[in-house]
């Protein structure tokens, strides 16, 4: 079944994408440069959950 998103929806979903790679891009950044290895795993994985919320995002439209 096709999801038909009206126009708004989709800027909106847009938007979020933006978003969301760039609290991607943010945190792995912050993960590799880390030099504390707790708080660079906790950006690893902040990161990880950014980039799900990026792809269940992307599925939408």
């Amino acid at each position: 079944m096709l999801n038909m998103l009206t126009e708004k929806e989709a800027t909106v979903i847009t938007d979020l994408l933006t978003l969301e790679e760039s609290g991607c891009k943010k945190a792995r950044l912050y993960a590799r440069t880390l030099t504390d290895k707790d708080l660079a795993q906790k950006m690893g994985c902040i990161a990880d959950r950014h980039e799900a919320r990026f792809n269940a995002l992307l599925a939408m439209l």
